[in-house]
């Protein structure tokens, strides 16, 4: 595997492109990012606010549709049909299959909530969404800011810092490439081991907490 393809995974589907031009494309990504991202803190405050939550298909929907909004028209829907991942040994399953492996993850999540870390529930969603791939695109987007929302909800605030653990992911992606890949092998022999994604999860998340102490005033140790 090339080192370009150690830096970026994309989806390829057959589907009609909304934007051809990059540059638009590029500008449409950008924007829907941030739509995104809002959605993912209006969940969490609302969580909050509730002193509840039970993850559902249908919060993990909305939240890819804000990514592709004007850009797919699968947007807001699981895929149609078959989806490869280039630079990955990683098939993702039929897409008949997507929508009970999604209530599936959800189930493992919520039946979870309280007897695991939010370290473990937001890595377990990083990995298993990735692995089902249940869009034509913006599995990666998705499967990222779901794991953010799980993780400061089960941890009971919106956290604080920045970069925040998704945009850490996206600058520098071969360590989340490395965790997908140990999960998807332990997978293959019938186990869930996430605890490599767990590991880098950690360390980004103290890396964000470490930019909100950094920005209040505070000394890291040299």
């Amino acid at each position: 595997m090339t080192g370009e393809e150690r830096e970026r995974r994309d989806s390829r589907a057959l589907e009609p492109e909304l934007i051809t031009d990059p540059q638009a494309k590029a500008a449409a990504e950008a924007r829907n990012g941030f739509r995104q991202y809002d959605a993912a803190l209006g969940a969490i405050q609302t969580a909050l606010d509730r002193a509840s939550f039970k993850l559902r298909p249908s919060l993990i929907l909305g939240l890819q549709r804000e990514a592709l909004i004007g850009i797919s028209s699968y947007a807001g829907n699981y895929r149609p049909g078959g989806v490869a991942i280039e630079g990955s040994r990683h098939e993702p399953v039929g897409a008949h299959l997507v929508p009970e492996l999604i209530e599936d993850m959800c189930d493992y999540v919520n039946d979870h909530w309280k007897d695991s870390t939010p370290i473990h529930l937001a890595a377990y969603l990083m990995w298993r969404l990735n692995w089902i791939h249940p869009f034509a695109d913006g599995n990666g987007r998705t499967s990222r800011i779901i794991s953010y929302v799980v993780l400061s909800i089960r941890a009971g605030a919106i956290l604080p810092g920045t970069p925040t653990i998704p945009d850490q992911i996206v600058d520098n992606r071969k360590p989340y490439f490395d965790a997908l890949d140990a999960a998807d092998a332990a997978c293959r022999e019938g186990k869930i081991d996430v605890s490599k994604m767990e590991t880098l999860l950690a360390s980004l998340l103290a890396n964000q907490l470490a930019g909100f102490y950094q920005a209040a005033g505070g000394k890291l140790p040299d």
